[in-house]
């Protein structure tokens, strides 16, 4: 099956839906991912790359996301009394059709709803739609330094390939190693089972808490 770049589209799942990204959701985005939790972890070009007010996230979410060369998510949670609220983000995106690849990454959610059925779920339904137009290898990446990130890459069930040295730069201008993981065609059905089988385990809605 030779692959094809998707267009942007919603995606539901139980728990969240993903929503194609515009910059007008970038202030909702703010509330949830203003926090210096989320980028000391390496989110946003990490700790220097933390904004402290909703002006300075829009202007900053307008040239970090991958508005040209991906398609961003906001995931939004399905039922409870949080319905429709936006938790976080994700792109599929770093298309290479002719190679069959592409790359799951930008990944942060409000660090309330870290352990719940959101990342596997959104890694379900992003998987799902880059399998089924035909890419035959995902890439999913942290900050070597990001210890939690990998550790929940590697849950997914996605393969460690090994460090990419020297890979981006930070917001204060180091230069990160990343830790490089994937997931093949091939591997989708053993994913995807763990996948479905770690969702299955929640059964209330998401609640966004405290952010």
């Amino acid at each position: 099956m030779t692959a094809v770049q998707p267009d942007p589209q919603v995606l539901e799942g139980r728990f969240i839906r993903l929503v194609p990204q515009t910059k007008e959701m970038l202030p909702e985005l703010f509330d949830v991912l203003g926090s210096e939790v989320v980028f000391q972890g390496g989110w946003g070009g990490g700790p220097a790359g933390y904004t402290t007010t909703r002006e300075q996230f829009v202007e900053f979410g307008e040239q970090y996301f991958a508005w040209d060369t991906g398609i961003p998510f906001a995931v939004q949670i399905i039922g409870g009394p949080d319905d429709g609220r936006i938790v976080g983000t994700t792109t599929l995106g770093d298309f290479e059709p002719a190679v069959e690849h592409a790359h799951i990454g930008w990944t942060a959610y409000a660090p309330s709803v870290w352990g719940t059925a959101v990342n596997p779920e959104a890694k379900l339904l992003l998987l799902g739609l880059a399998f089924d137009s035909g890419f035959g290898r995902v890439k999913i990446q942290a900050d070597v330094r990001n210890t939690r990130s990998r550790a929940a890459i590697a849950g997914l069930g996605a393969t460690f390939e090994g460090i990419a040295r020297r890979d981006r730069q930070r917001a204060d201008g180091t230069w990160r190693d990343s830790a490089v993981f994937s997931v093949i065609v091939d591997d989708w059905p053993r994913v995807k089972a763990g996948l479905e089988e770690r969702v299955a385990r929640h059964s209330e809605p998401v609640r966004l808490g405290q952010v």
